[in-house]
């Protein structure tokens, strides 16, 4: 009895909030976010089904739900289904945090897709700075092998002469003798 009781007060509490204005596209918003996590999770052909048919809605339609569709798809599945550029260009229009349902879960998405995209500039930055120590430690070595290997001659050099000098004198003693 108590068990009817709460399952009918909840099923009452669950049609109040549907009642709520914004409560449509929170749903909506809901949807999404289950068939974008869903897709995520399936096999790499299923997702380019998924997304391949977004991308047909997106593109015979205007309805906002289309365009988040396809921008939480884009952000969501893995390579090579994402493409955050797209997502950004999809998503940042619906961006509005104040606004429940579709304006927020796309300004969530948005700004994952920001965090990732500038994440990815900082790692193509260090990649860049990596190569350029990279090269120039290379040329430090080279500019040291070349320093060294003047040296050894200039050290060849002076033995040679030194071993001329010990000669001359050697001769010079013999002479003497």
């Amino acid at each position: 009895m108590r068990l009817a009781a709460a399952l009918a007060f909840l099923t009452a509490l669950a049609g109040c909030a549907a009642l709520r204005p914004g409560a449509e596209q929170a749903l909506d918003a809901d949807r999404v976010i289950g068939e974008a996590l869903s897709a995520a999770r399936a096999p790499a052909p299923e997702q380019k089904a998924v997304l391949s048919k977004a991308q047909e809605a997106f593109a015979h339609s205007t309805d906002p739900l289309d365009r988040l569709r396809l921008g939480a798809l884009l952000a969501l599945l893995p390579a090579p289904g994402r493409d955050d550029a797209r997502a950004a260009e999809l998503l940042d229009p619906l961006a509005d945090a104040s606004s429940p349902g579709i304006g927020r879960f796309a300004a969530l998405l948005s700004a994952e897709v920001a965090e990732r995209r500038r994440l990815a500039r900082e790692l193509e930055r260090a990649a860049r700075e990596s190569d350029r120590l990279a090269k120039d430690r290379e040329r430090a070595d080279k500019e040291r092998d070349k320093r060294e290997e003047a040296l050894r001659q200039r050290l060849e050099a002076l033995r040679t002469i030194e071993r001329g000098i010990l000669e001359r004198e050697d001769r010079m003693r013999r002479k003497q003798r």
